[in-house]
């Protein structure tokens, strides 16, 4: 008898488990990076600049400058790629991270492939 190709593991891990872990890694990673940042505004040179040093000089006179103001005109493009192409990757990793193959899960996955290249190819309504 040949032996199962991902043979389960023993000692399963319950989900309080998984989130107490996750937990104790987001603090311990805040606070080495909050030791980091504290460390290096410590150790950074101190600025001896005035207020006249820094400010824009052009051409013998003081100058401000508008706010900069952003152009969000792609933003549709940005909706597509986190609806489509973020669970798609997500659907893909979970599809074949399973001890067994789940065809309706493979399907949805080439589903949203698929859609994903039509929208892409299509390039959206012209129109907006």
């Amino acid at each position: 008898m040949s032996k199962p190709v991902f043979p389960r593991r023993q000692n399963s891990v319950t989900v309080e488990e998984t989130i107490l872990e996750a937990a104790i890694a987001f603090v311990l990673i805040v606070s080495a990076a909050s030791v980091v940042y504290f460390l290096g505004r410590r150790a950074a040179p101190k600025t001896t600049q005035t207020l006249d040093q820094r400010t824009a000089y052009a051409c013998g006179e003081n100058v401000t400058f508008p706010k900069l103001r952003v152009n969000v005109s792609l933003y549709k493009y940005l909706i597509f790629f986190v609806v489509l192409d973020s669970s798609v990757l997500l659907l893909a990793y979970g599809t074949f991270s399973s001890q067994s193959v789940n065809v309706p899960l493979i399907l949805l996955y080439l589903f949203m492939m698929l859609a994903a290249s039509l929208v892409l190819i299509e390039g959206g309504n012209k129109d907006q």
